[in-house]
């Protein structure tokens, strides 16, 4: 990641609308913008083994976690706009479970790049599978997309639900129902 360059391009966009950078208000903005773009797709410097960091504990727990309500955002890849919303993240352990914080660090991960809801929630899933190879993971994301809210259509109420659901939550009905009634209470 440059950030040299970055500063660069944000300075061309701000003059490119007619604005002035030397104004005040704009003096520092190229260079601002630059560090929280670095700091809005810093997922692509992650990957998973580092990021994970051997935090996967022995366990005979076979039953449903959950984790709810994880709050993320990320970047529209088409328009790159901001979509906020929230994880939910199951999984059946076998044999094994990972720390808690590592799936919000995931989430993160997978958040903090250019991305489509729908492949975020795949890729997730996958993550999860691939860490713990657990016998089933279930995710679900509910995501307000600012670029069909800011532009576009301006729906301002709208709502994008996306679910991937992976071994024993695909293949049994019933977990994958004990999933969906359990997020919603």
């Amino acid at each position: 990641m440059n950030l040299d360059d970055m500063t660069d391009s944000f300075d061309r966009i701000i003059r490119a609308v007619g604005e002035d950078v030397s104004r005040d208000g704009l003096q520092k903005t190229p260079a601002r913008a630059a560090q929280a773009f670095a700091y809005l797709t810093e997922g692509y410097n992650q990957n998973l083994e580092e990021l994970v960091n051997g935090a996967i504990f022995p366990s005979d727990n076979d039953e449903m976690v959950i984790v709810r309500d994880i709050e993320f955002y990320s970047l529209c890849e088409h328009h790159l706009l901001p979509f906020i919303g929230s994880a939910n993240v199951a999984y059946i352990p076998d044999g094994k479970v990972i720390g808690l914080s590592k799936i919000a660090r995931i989430i993160d991960m997978f958040a903090r790049r250019f991305q489509i809801q729908e492949n975020m929630t795949k890729e997730i899933a996958d993550a999860v599978m691939s860490v713990t190879n657990a016998k089933g993971v279930a995710v679900n994301l509910n995501a307000r997309h600012m670029c069909m809210m800011m532009r576009g259509v301006g729906k301002q109420n709208s709502s994008m639900t996306t679910s991937v659901m992976l071994g024993t939550f695909r293949e049994s009905q019933s977990t994958r129902n004990e999933f969906l009634q359990l997020i919603k209470s």
